[in-house]
């Protein structure tokens, strides 16, 4: 991936990021441990009266930009402002299939 490309898809997921805080979600950025046999994602959770978007921190920058744009999805987004490509990837989220 080009230096470029990965400088703007982290400043999305920042983006992203800020977003989430701004709506009352904790953003997490562990390191998720693997066993042989599955693969940890990270996502949105509820840990007791916390709701959380956990993010491996070393997934490639597009993986976690999906998933803030998956925990986006079904918030009321419209008191924020997002830019173009945000929008357009929290958009995307949420159409089916």
């Amino acid at each position: 991936m080009s230096d470029n490309k990965t400088t703007r898809l982290l400043r999305l997921a920042d983006e992203l990021s800020e977003a989430a805080r701004r709506l009352g979600l904790e953003v997490r950025r562990e390191k998720i441990l693997r066993e042989v046999g599955y693969r940890a994602r990270g996502g949105a959770c509820r840990f007791r009266d916390r709701n959380l978007i956990i993010l491996d921190r070393e997934m490639a920058p597009a993986d976690q930009v999906e998933i803030l744009a998956e925990a986006l999805r079904g918030h009321d987004l419209d008191a924020l402002y997002l830019s173009p490509a945000a929008r357009r990837l929290v958009d995307a989220a949420s159409e089916p299939g």
